[in-house]
């Protein structure tokens, strides 16, 4: 998709580079001629979106937004920018947190088991996603704590970790009911028994979180420290959110009541049967991000779910974004969401909003992610034509004002369209691919 305007560009900027020798500014780049879709406003026909470094420094139409000198000028005409996708919920990088000794495991952390090199990663960013939330697995009550990432273009896990404003590094805690936690002892066997349990342990951390406050400073009256318990004390005070997968009416609502009961912060996860109990979602306040799957199928408890969840949400003035549960449907197709959600009835800016901006919000990083707007991280994605059409093909994704993946470059073609080397880890030593290696 490189134009004659971008070599143009590059030119430019290796002359002002070559000048200003080692105390050059960051790279600006301009895109001009595409249709921006900020989100937060109405569509700019004809834009210039300009970004300098990792962060967007303006945005507007052609003639209202000026291209600085030196710029990489890149031509985008007839092509179409977005913020960069926010997947709320992905299995990508292979990894898995808490193990068969117990149904609630809070202490540990899906961080400690994700494969930065994984080829799934690749595919998302194929697939125009900038931000993941990546989860441990459904089968348990609490299956460990979440992790937000940035697919920049690194090699290790740390390379791609988001941080809040205190250092620490951001993620939720993942939760489950319905089928799936159920199973032989230690796990429990009904849902009523799956609950009691949810109950128990979130009283015990309330009682560990008493004998802190009691013992004040007093280091001989403070208890052994928990790191079960100190995890559950984030998810109680608020810093942690969780994420909790539930399916069935009967669950959802079993969810909003532990949720007000406790007071933790929560983000419905798949809710395939919310469309029956929108209005109680919508009541508690809750944000919901939803799967939508063109092949329903699989286990008994999802067999009512809806393309119209989106609807029914949006209508009721709930916060509504979306996830693929990747592999359950695929990072590269992850727009086909709202363009399903939509024909089911969702408004056209809704969808689109549940693809960023609501993602955002879900993830508390709302402030750096999910428009463009000046001063938020230069996250977005380049397409061949509208969102929601199916024939529209990502050409380019960008993280931080870097290009992590090229519709025009051989390899991410491969990753893009699939065939052999795909799904290979991001280090091949397949002499026969072109263009193979590290990269």
């Amino acid at each position: 998709m490189r134009h004659a305007g971008v070599r143009r560009g590059l030119f430019l900027l290796a002359a002002v580079t070559m000048a200003a020798g080692a105390g050059a500014a960051e790279p600006t780049h301009a895109f001009v001629g595409a249709r921006l879709v900020p989100i937060v406003g109405e569509p700019v026909q004809d834009g210039v979106l300009v970004i300098e470094g990792g962060t967007i420094r303006a945005i507007g139409p052609a003639g209202a937004v000026s291209v600085p000198a030196g710029a990489t000028v890149h031509d985008v005409a007839g092509k179409v920018i977005l913020p960069g996708l926010v997947d709320t919920h992905s299995h990508i990088g292979g990894g898995r947190a808490a193990d068969g000794s117990a149904p609630i495991q809070p202490d540990t952390s899906v961080l400690d088991a994700i494969n930065a090199r994984d080829a799934g990663f690749q595919r998302a960013r194929a697939g125009g996603i900038t931000t993941v939330n990546v989860m441990p697995g459904s089968g348990h009550l609490m299956s460990g704590r979440t992790v937000y990432l940035k697919l920049r273009a690194g090699d290790t896990i740390e390379d791609l970790l988001i941080r809040t404003a205190d250092g620490r590094v951001a993620g939720g805690m993942k939760m489950a009911n319905g089928t799936n936690s159920r199973r032989d002892p230690p796990f429990p066997g009904t849902r009523g028994k799956s609950a009691a349990l949810v109950r128990a342990a979130f009283v015990e951390a309330q009682e560990y979180r008493r004998k802190l406050e009691a013992a004040g400073d007093d280091s001989s009256k403070r208890p052994d420290r928990d790191l079960r318990l100190e995890a559950l004390l984030e998810v109680l005070d608020g810093r942690r959110v969780v994420h909790h997968h539930t399916h069935r009416h009967d669950d959802i609502l079993t969810v909003l009541r532990l949720q007000k009961e406790f007071g933790f912060r929560l983000v419905l996860q798949h809710v395939s049967e919310a469309w029956k109990v929108a209005d109680e979602i919508a009541a508690a306040g809750v944000a919901s991000s939803i799967i939508v799957v063109d092949s329903p199928g699989g286990k008994l408890e999802t067999m009512d779910v809806a393309f119209g969840n989106g609807r029914a949400l949006e209508e009721r003035g709930a916060l509504v974004g979306f996830h693929t549960d990747d592999w359950i449907t695929d990072s590269r197709l992850f727009l086909r969401s709202a363009g399903l959600a939509v024909r089911a009835g969702m408004s056209r800016k809704g969808a689109l909003y549940g693809m960023t901006m609501a993602g955002a919000r879900m993830l508390d990083l709302q402030d750096r992610i999910g428009s463009l707007e000046a001063g938020k991280d230069a996250d977005f994605v380049v397409l061949s034509g509208d969102p929601l059409s199916v024939y529209t093909r990502v050409l380019e994704t960008w993280v931080e004002g870097n290009r992590v993946f090229d519709l025009e470059r051989p390899e991410d073609e491969r990753i893009a369209d699939g065939g052999y080397g795909a799904g290979q880890p991001r280090q091949e030593a397949l002499a026969c691919l072109e263009g193979g290696g590290e990269r």
